[in-house]
């Protein structure tokens, strides 16, 4: 299966964002969105939501919320990321039903990864693989932990942490099946359009080499 991007928003953002997200989304394939803002209110997010939510699913891009089904719920989106921390996967897929996406961060564990995947989550998500300023990273994986679950697992599996256009072919050719990427595309030098573009050469590039 060929690799693809898995955008997350930055943590703060002006309404100037929408402009930005539209470009970026038009300039190549991209899976989803997740919408991750930090230290804002409840109608803040779901204000934001309803906005980018458009924008994504006209493009056929999922919508996934960050750390709150109780939000996803609200705003019809997709689905839902939950961390370690957050509301548990089971209390998630109660509230949010048989058909919508519930990702779940299992860092580098190998247990919490094929739990999650037992109890039904629709991916895992590992990392931090590379250092980050987005949010501080509570553990370090390795690439290697992305060739054993493709070898074992079925559910696909994210990378996340620090993912940039110069450091995601290792990644790539590990087996992950999304890349989870913020500053990587919305600080790159040449703007997100070009990140985005450039994710997608990678993608390409090692698909042939790739058997799931």
């Amino acid at each position: 299966m060929r690799c693809r991007l898995y955008l997350i928003t930055p943590p703060n953002f002006e309404a100037s964002f929408d402009e930005t997200l539209k470009r970026a989304l038009g300039d190549g394939d991209v899976a989803s969105l997740q919408l991750r803002l930090k230290d804002v209110s409840d109608d803040n997010i779901l204000r934001a939501g309803e906005r980018l939510m458009r924008i994504a699913q006209s493009r056929d891009v999922a919508f996934i919320v960050n750390d709150r089904p109780d939000l996803a719920l609200k705003l019809g989106a997709d689905g839902v990321h939950v961390g370690q921390d957050d509301v548990p996967y089971a209390e998630a897929r109660a509230l949010l039903g048989p058909d919508r996406i519930i990702g779940v961060t299992c860092h580098n564990s190998r247990h919490l990864a094929m739990e999650a995947a037992e109890a039904g989550a629709d991916y895992v998500a590992f990392g931090a693989f590379y250092p980050t300023t987005t949010k501080e990273p509570k553990t370090r994986a390795e690439p290697e932990i992305l060739t054993w679950w493709q070898d074992i697992m079925e559910a696909p599996c994210v990378a996340i942490g620090g993912i940039t256009v110069a450091n995601a072919m290792p990644l790539v050719k590990a087996g992950a099946d999304f890349l989870a990427v913020s500053a990587g595309v919305w600080e790159h030098a040449q703007g997100p359009e070009a990140a985005v573009r450039q994710f997608n050469q990678i993608f390409d590039a090692a698909a042939p080499e790739r058997t799931r």
